[in-house]
């Protein structure tokens, strides 16, 4: 039995001792030719000096910027300080009596405040926080405690209830909230402060409102301000009623007078209507009515509606 055994799978004919005896070969050529390789290509030593004098200027410039920060005599909050920008602009500002609670983002700029720190003011009061004390100002984020120091003698904290200017635990843990309400703002002769107050409105869309309503030339309708680029129509729905005018000063487009420079500008008429309008007036002479320029055929009822109330046929 053990003689068939081996005899079947022990034994291997010419070919195959050949190809195991080739393949041993081939196993024993590659193992040592990492022994073989340094005798064919040479490797060149490293050269350790650069390197270390990399390090050694290092060390150099280390040395040096620590020296000198000693001789400053600076410590880690005295550096922060020197870096710290706000401290720079905060000792340009002017200084006379203020109300966080009410003072105006003119009022604040002119006091040194960046206008991050005037947004940061703005939210928080919009968001029915408020002023109790003086020393709240501390709490404001951004304001380095030099800026502080420096404007704490000027705050005026108005119209404070006593129980609103308890110091006991019983307050803080419970503060009084007194129901205020909030005056329309008068969409025509806000600035970005008193926009940046309402909810939702950040420097930015502040800004682009302020723009639109000088492209248009004054707004007739709080509608309007919906149209901004960039506004989204929650954010409008949640400050329209917070929106009001009572300036109604509308800056009109003579189209009798106007050349396309001045009527493609505005965005209720761009280049399509102004031309259409500048190409009437030549071939049928001036516009007796605004209404007149219905007359042509581009003009839909949608852009008269929108534009009449900019244009006018009277000489100012």
């Amino acid at each position: 039995m053990w003689k068939h055994f081996i005899a079947d799978y022990l034994s291997f004919s010419k070919k195959e001792r050949t190809g195991i005896i080739v393949l041993i070969l081939l196993i024993g050529f590659f193992m040592g030719i990492p022994f073989f390789y340094p005798f064919f290509i040479k490797s060149h030593p490293t050269d350790t000096k650069v390197f270390e004098k990399e390090i050694a200027a290092l060390s150099i410039k280390e040395y040096d910027s620590t020296k000198q920060f000693q001789r400053l005599g600076a410590t880690r909050k005295q550096e922060e300080s020197v870096y710290s920008p706000s401290i720079h602009q905060q000792e340009k500002g002017e200084l006379f009596y203020f109300d966080p609670n009410t003072a105006s983002g003119e009022e604040l700029k002119k006091l040194g405040f960046r206008e991050k720190t005037i947004t940061t003011i703005h939210r928080f009061l919009a968001k029915g926080g408020r002023f109790y004390k003086s020393d709240d100002i501390a709490k404001v984020w951004g304001l380095h405690p030099n800026e502080v120091k420096r404007l704490l003698p000027f705050v005026q904290i108005k119209h404070l209830q006593a129980s609103q200017i308890s110091e006991g635990n019983e307050f803080r843990k419970k503060p009084l909230l007194v129901a205020q309400s909030i005056s329309p703002i008068d969409i025509n002769m806000a600035d970005t402060s008193a926009l940046i107050s309402l909810n939702g409105i950040g420097s930015k869309l502040s800004q682009r409102i302020i723009h639109f309503r000088e492209k248009l030339g004054g707004f007739y309708s709080v509608e309007q301000v919906g149209e901004t680029f960039g506004l989204p129509d929650s954010t409008f729905q949640k400050i329209k009623s917070q929106l009001k005018i009572v300036s109604l000063s509308i800056t009109k487009i003579n189209i009798n007078t106007a050349d396309i420079d001045l009527m493609k500008t505005h965005p209720y008429l761009r280049y399509a209507t102004s031309n259409a309008i500048i190409r009437y007036r030549t071939q049928h002479g001036n516009f007796s009515t605004v209404a007149d320029i219905k007359k042509i055929m581009t003009i839909t009822e949608d852009i008269f509606n929108k534009a009449a109330p900019y244009l006018t046929v009277e000489i100012p």
